[in-house]
């Protein structure tokens, strides 16, 4: 039986969770790392087919007071929504009767995504961080959106006619993170809108953007795009890794550099 030759790279595998350094039999992997592939891979399938558990998401959400409506895309179902993006950026006409104007400075969706797992993992944690934070803006209903694309925020926010709208969706897993969250902020909230008008914080979860760096991000895009009035790529994030406020010699439009 041969044995297993290690990599010389392996004390890389320490600062990060990449599939690298896995070593060797011959020519093929350890069958350890090989079972490890399967299983991850089978977490990753999981986060996009499993249906969300919408339930347990809305108590976490009404646990911090916040006014829940449940809304679903024009996707119908699972296997519509993964083969027809355009229908999981649309409402159905029954949700869209739902959403009446509720003029407010921030509306947020909570919607499944490509990850189920994310959105039950982070969506309500995220929120208890961050709402502290939100001193001056005045709320709307929180959006829980089955079968939604980041654009169906858009749809929503116009309906609500809120001056922006932040969608909390699960981002496409990886092997290594199937619970990642995205989170999305588009000034002036209408159809049409496109991904040059949002401004997006990505890997929010604890193993990679934590809840509070990325709350203090979202704080920062928050209020200057209320400032300046626009969000997408005119709007630059000026906070470092922890979500603080760039000093102004590190920030090249300032300083001259």
């Amino acid at each position: 039986m041969n044995d297993v030759i290690k990599n010389p790279w392996g004390e890389l595998r320490r600062l990060t969770a990449a599939r690298i350094a896995l070593g060797r039999v011959g020519t093929s992997l350890p069958t350890a790392a090989h079972l490890d592939f399967q299983y991850d891979h089978a977490r990753a399938r999981d986060a996009v087919h499993r249906p969300l558990d919408a339930e347990a998401v809305a108590a976490g959400l009404r646990a911090q007071n916040l006014d829940v409506l449940r809304v679903h895309s024009a996707a119908p179902d699972r296997a519509t929504y993964l083969q027809r993006p355009d229908l999981g950026r649309r409402l159905d006409d029954a949700s869209r009767v739902l959403l009446h104007p509720q003029p407010c400075d921030l509306a947020f969706v909570v919607a499944d995504g490509l990850s189920s797992f994310a959105i039950e993992n982070h969506a309500a944690p995220f929120l208890a961080t961050l709402l502290p934070m939100l001193k001056g803006f005045a709320l709307g209903p929180v959006a829980l959106a089955l079968q939604g694309r980041v654009a169906l925020g858009d749809e929503i926010g116009a309906l609500l006619q809120a001056k922006i709208v932040v969608v909390l969706i699960g981002e496409r897993p990886g092997l290594s993170s199937p619970d990642s969250m995205g989170l999305y902020l588009t000034w002036a909230p209408e159809k049409g809108r496109t991904d040059a008008d949002r401004n997006c914080i990505s890997n929010i979860r604890p193993e990679g953007l934590a809840y509070e760096a990325a709350a203090r991000k979202t704080l920062y895009l928050l209020g200057e795009a209320r400032r300046l009035s626009y969000s997408g790529v005119r709007l630059k994030d000026e906070t470092d890794a922890n979500g603080l406020t760039l000093a102004r010699e590190n920030r090249p439009e300032l300083s001259g550099a």
